[in-house]
């Protein structure tokens, strides 16, 4: 349960060009990428009790990475 929230080119293997190209080529899209793993494993210590933030700092960041992966994905699929 730890990690529930795999990388982005494993959970999209079909894009995992699109995702290195991104990353290469797109210093936007880097960035988003970095803190949307930034905050997965701060959710994954968070899981593990290694951190323990207030429920409402958990509940910003769960909602922080949904957007991100929302912005990711709408960028690598326009890139496929």
């Amino acid at each position: 349960m730890f990690n529930d929230h795999p990388e982005l080119a494993q959970e999209y293997p079909q894009y995992k060009n699109a995702i290195h190209g991104l990353k290469a080529s797109n210093a936007h899209f880097a960035k988003l990428f970095d803190e949307y793993h930034h905050i997965t494993r701060e959710l994954s210590r968070i899981a593990q009790e290694i951190e323990t933030p207030s429920d409402g700092v958990t509940e910003q960041m769960k909602k922080k990475r949904l957007a991100l992966k929302d912005e990711l994905f709408a960028m690598i699929k326009k890139a496929a």
